[in-house]
C-alpha cells in the first residue's frame, strides 16, 4: 500500500492540501516502509488565474465544477495511493479523494515521520475539524 503525505519541506505535513507543492509518497509492505518518493504536487498558485471559489450560491467551499477540476489535477501524482494525510483540506478537496478511493486524513500531527510512525502502529487519529 502507499500512503502520501502533502508537504512543503519533505519534514513537515502541510497545512492545507490544496497549497503544498510536493508529496512525500512512502511504499508499505509487511508494515514497514520499503520505498519512500517525493513527487511534485499542483497547487493553488498554478491555478492562480482562474480564480478561487469560495463556495458561493450556496456551495461548500471547492464543490464546483471548476475546483473539481483542479482537485483532479492535484490528485492526479497519487492516482496509486490509498491514504493522503494533511492537515487541512476544504470539503470539495476531502470528498473528491474519497471519490477516488483515496482515504484522506486530517491530523494535528505536523511531523510526517511522527504521523507515519503513528499510522504504522494504528494510532494516527484524525480531526475533522480540519476540514473546511
Amino acid at each position: 500500500m502507499k500512503i502520501a503525505f502533502v508537504t512543503d519541506d519533505h519534514k513537515t505535513i502541510s497545512a492545507h492540501f490544496g497549497r503544498a507543492q510536493y508529496y512525500d509518497v512512502f511504499t508499505i509492505e509487511d508494515n514497514k516502509v520499503v520505498k519512500k518518493e517525493i513527487r511534485d504536487k499542483a497547487n493553488h498558485s498554478q491555478f492562480s488565474e482562474e480564480g478561487h471559489h469560495h463556495g458561493e450560491h450556496g456551495d461548500s467551499h471547492g464543490m464546483d465544477p471548476g475546483s473539481q477540476r483542479r482537485h483532479g489535477m492535484m490528485m492526479e501524482s497519487i492516482k496509486d495511493c490509498q491514504v493522503l494525510v494533511a492537515r487541512g483540506m476544504g470539503q470539495g478537496a476531502y470528498n473528491n479523494l474519497r471519490e477516488r478511493g483515496i482515504k484522506p486524513i486530517l491530523t494535528d500531527l505536523q511531523q510526517i515521520q511522527e504521523a507515519l510512525d503513528a499510522y504504522l502502529v494504528g494510532t494516527l487519529l484524525e480531526n475533522l475539524d480540519r476540514v473546511h
